[in-house]
């Protein structure tokens, strides 16, 4: 089925955010980006916060770009990053900051949750990987520190829900993002509200999740003014890795995917959850996918640490030029664990790398090109540790390995975890979220008959390059 409408993704990340519209041309999917913005945090009354207003404002100027352009898209689709969330009152109103992931009000949280409920039974319940700044324990910070905010709130919303909201008036969860809460049932595939009353937690404020697909409704009037026209907001993954998965090429099953960005994710694509002891000691997570698919994966520090030490640097270097530096640190043989809570969110992030370096008995790199090559070799480490452990837990071999994202570009990167897992590495797409955004929009209206029909035009579209 071929048409001539487009499709809107805006795909926000911690750093940046992205309007891209997409069409079906000549049997490929052709991609445009028509807008970007800038994203990251802020003090606000002592925690580490977002924007929401700014990225609200970004999201109704990319809209606006549209109509400029005369694309107006036949649907939207919104994805971010998972865990963070605002709470609104009885009349909409938003509640309090909106807290990252990044801010330490989680420290020592974790302790008071397993008073309510022990970490193995938790993860027998959701299967979802320990990270401290989990929507959980969140929650549980809000009710030590500001206990008031959950009495008066009526409505929990994840950050793209929330953007959704803005724009339609409609306040809708979605599936695969609300995994990233650990408060969804494995099983039963929706909100565990036995887990919610264990731990003090308001049922009320949370909403029947929603599949990718599922319509949020028209722009509200307000905002169809604003812009100049009128179109459909569509929830695509939310969660911006499941967005991601969807785009690898090949089926889930096959291959071992690294969905490369600020974070890395990497893992496979199940049909049925893990949430078994051994999975919870290799720290395996079971987040939610399109058609209740599974994403058995690892959260892994990512990019964020080499785009951390950039900043620091005196010199703006080009990638090629982090490349060669980097090629020429080869020499440098101490490495770090990059998910130690201290990379997080570091005053400086070489000072950070070095701390490690001393506290754990290892010489402490000096210069640029040590730093760089001290994050590359560690990531590749740390990536090969993930594969193993994946075909240990899962008692099978894989010999693939697909990355997506912005950091399949990376080719230093690439050609390490080659040499490291010893397995065939595939890099692209690049834009993997927008196009799995893209293509849940695509399915919804029909564009493409499933989700195998889809893949199949991803791999027809996009250059995927096999690193030598």
């Amino acid at each position: 089925m071929e048409t001539n409408k487009c499709y809107l993704a805006i795909d926000i990340g911690a750093s940046s955010g992205r309007h891209i519209l997409g069409w079906l041309e000549n049997g490929k999917i052709r991609m445009e980006e028509i807008y970007r913005f800038q994203n990251g945090l802020h003090k606000e009354n002592g925690h580490l916060c977002w924007d929401i207003d700014h990225l609200a404002a970004e999201v109704v100027a990319g809209l606006k770009q549209c109509k400029k352009l005369d694309r107006v898209p036949t649907s939207v689709g919104i994805d971010t990053w998972g865990v963070d969330f605002v709470l609104l009152d009885a009349q909409g109103n938003r509640l309090g900051s909106s807290a990252a992931y990044r801010d330490s009000r989680t420290e020592g949280v974790d302790k008071i949750v397993y008073e309510k409920i022990p970490e193995k039974e938790l993860y027998a319940r959701n299967g979802i990987q320990k990270q401290i700044f989990n929507t959980i324990y969140q929650l549980t910070a809000i009710q030590q520190e500001t206990p008031e905010l959950l009495e008066r709130a009526e409505t929990f919303l994840m950050i793209p829900e929330y953007l959704n909201y803005l724009l339609t008036g409609v306040a809708m969860n979605e599936y695969t993002n609300a995994t990233t809460t650990q408060l969804v049932n494995a099983k039963t595939q929706t909100w565990d509200e036995e887990l919610l009353d264990l731990l003090d937690l308001p049922r009320k404020i949370f909403g029947e999740l929603h599949m990718p697909k599922s319509v949020v409704g028209p722009l509200s009037d307000k905002v169809a003014s604003l812009v100049g026209f009128q179109t459909t907001v569509v929830l695509p993954a939310t969660h911006d890795t499941g967005s991601a998965v969807l785009a690898v090429p090949a089926e889930g099953e096959e291959s071992i995917y690294l969905s490369s960005g600020t974070w890395s994710l990497m893992g496979i694509e199940r049909l049925i959850p893990d949430c078994t002891e051994i999975s919870r000691k290799h720290n395996f997570t079971n987040e939610g996918g399109y058609h209740y698919r599974y994403r058995y994966l690892k959260n892994i520090m990512g990019m964020w640490m080499m785009q951390s030490l950039r900043r620091e640097f005196k010199h703006a270097y080009t990638f090629e030029e982090l490349y060669q530096l980097a090629h020429i640190g080869r020499y440098f043989l101490s490495t770090v664990d990059v998910n130690d809570a201290s990379f997080l969110a570091p005053e400086s992030m070489i000072r950070a790398v070095q701390d490690y370096c001393e506290r754990t008995g290892q010489e402490k790199p000096e210069t640029e090109c040590e730093l760089l090559y001290c994050i590359y070799h560690s990531l590749a480490n740390c990536y090969a540790r993930t594969v193993a452990e994946i075909e240990e837990v899962t008692g099978r071999k894989y010999d693939i390995i697909n990355v997506v994202g912005g950091g399949c570009q990376d080719r230093f990167l690439n050609h390490l975890l080659k040499e490291e897992t010893g397995k065939k590495v595939y890099a692209g797409p690049v834009e993997g979220t927008a196009i799995g955004n893209l293509l849940v929009q695509m399915l919804r209206d029909g564009v493409f008959a499933d989700l195998n029909e889809g893949r199949r035009a991803i791999v027809r579209s996009f250059d995927v390059k096999k690193v030598d």
